[in-house]
């Protein structure tokens, strides 16, 4: 359903209910945001033992919130990631993140948090169909805009 300020809520049984007062996701101005997402199993709330396992089912869980909308990996431009444990867990957390991810990677910030009984959570913004303008700069085909000083 549209909002009049422009903003569209994306729901799916693919992904864990919110467990609070925001949508899984939104789209609005071109783009999809995804809220962050834990490694629960929207079925059974199950939780994965590692990082490496749960970074796969955080991805499913945005993943299913990216298909509700039509979307896939390919169109997710910007990942922000979570993790518990920074120094301990990257390499598995990369190892993972590669698997549902191809080149051109989206941009990435991976930070580490305190976060609740979980080893990693990821949040995502996809570009939305028709909202490519300026393909050839995406591309790297030539320089980007310029801004207004």
């Amino acid at each position: 359903m549209s909002e009049p300020n422009g903003k569209q809520a994306v729901h799916t049984d693919g992904a864990p209910r919110p467990a609070g007062a925001y949508s899984q996701g939104v789209a609005a101005g071109g783009f999809l945001f995804t809220a962050g997402f834990g490694p629960q199993d929207p079925v059974t709330g199950a939780v994965p033992e590692g990082v490496g396992a749960q970074t796969t089912q955080v991805l499913r869980n945005v993943g299913a919130v990216l298909a509700a909308r039509g979307l896939s990996p390919r169109d997710v431009v910007k990942v922000t990631a979570h993790l518990q444990h920074l120094r301990r867990d990257f390499a598995a957390y990369d190892a993972a993140y590669r698997e549902f991810f191809e080149e051109p990677c989206p941009v990435r910030t991976t930070v580490g948090s305190d976060l609740m009984d979980i080893l990693v959570e990821i949040d995502v913004v996809a570009l939305l169909p028709g909202q490519g303008q300026g393909q050839g700069q995406r591309q790297g085909k030539g320089p980007g805009p310029v801004l207004p000083g």
